[in-house]
């Protein structure tokens, strides 16, 4: 199994033989609008070219439908009739936009012997979270291959920990910038504490971080997460911050 970082949240997984992508934020560098008025975005360039990140992908599952995690050049590019995952309330606009294999993730699917469960995301509190919207966050398992947990956009709640205690998975993704909304500066997304954390409540796995350093309203880098966690006595190779473009590979069990 191989996870390959691409950009924020973008990632190419290659699974149980199959490759899937991982909402597609495609945009070229400073296109998009800025979080917060300090920068467009997104901050950096796609490690590849755009069609690069989709080639040869079979599947593409999204976690949700924000601008950064599935864009207007990623509706444009993305061939229509391959399959789609997603999050139920987001089937009709997917449709809407002449995707014509979109498949709604209630609770489970499988494709191709690869078994999908969703789980609901908290993408923030109080007034900003009626804002931000839902946001899911899959398990995902296949024979012989690790089972990943992928939290998505979502801060660390209580059924984000009951799940990891649960499953307790090989490989737990998280979205850790750290990132904050409006003029509270409410934190939307794992930050470095709450990574941390997670590293402590499953000692059996290994947490990749992604999602940071790419949009304007992340407060966490990729070097500060790796101090925040050699400060707790998490080793480098129980979290793995994969930079963009890079791949990261683990063993089949």
């Amino acid at each position: 199994m191989q996870i390959q970082s691409i950009r924020n949240a973008t990632m190419r997984i290659t699974y149980n033989g199959h490759l899937f992508v991982c909402d597609p934020y495609l945009a070229d560098k400073f296109s998009r609008p800025s979080y917060t008025g300090k920068s467009p975005n997104p901050l950096v360039d796609l490690p590849m070219p755009a069609v690069e990140v989709i080639k040869g992908a079979e599947l593409f599952v999204l976690s949700h439908l924000h601008s950064d995690h599935f864009d207007p050049a990623a509706a444009e590019l993305l061939p229509k009739d391959k399959p789609v995952l997603c999050q139920p309330c987001d089937q009709c606009k997917l449709k809407d936009i002449g995707f014509t294999s979109v498949t709604p993730v209630d609770d489970d699917a499988d494709w191709n012997g690869i078994h999908f469960r969703r789980f609901s995301g908290q993408h923030g509190s109080g007034p900003v979270l009626l804002e931000m919207g839902k946001s899911s966050g899959f398990v995902i398992s296949a024979p012989g291959e690790p089972t990943i947990l992928w939290v998505g956009d979502s801060l660390l709640t209580e059924s984000v920990r009951k799940e990891i205690e649960t499953v307790k998975p090989d490989v737990i993704i998280t979205h850790s910038s750290g990132a904050v909304w409006g003029i509270t500066k409410t934190l939307i997304l794992t930050d470095a504490a709450q990574t941390v954390e997670i590293c402590k409540l499953a000692p059996q796995s290994t947490v990749v971080a992604v999602h940071m350093e790419a949009l304007d309203h992340g407060t966490v880098t990729r070097a500060s997460l790796r101090e925040a966690a050699r400060a707790n006595g998490i080793e480098d190779n129980r979290l793995v911050i994969p930079a963009d473009g890079e791949t990261v590979e683990f063993k089949r069990s």
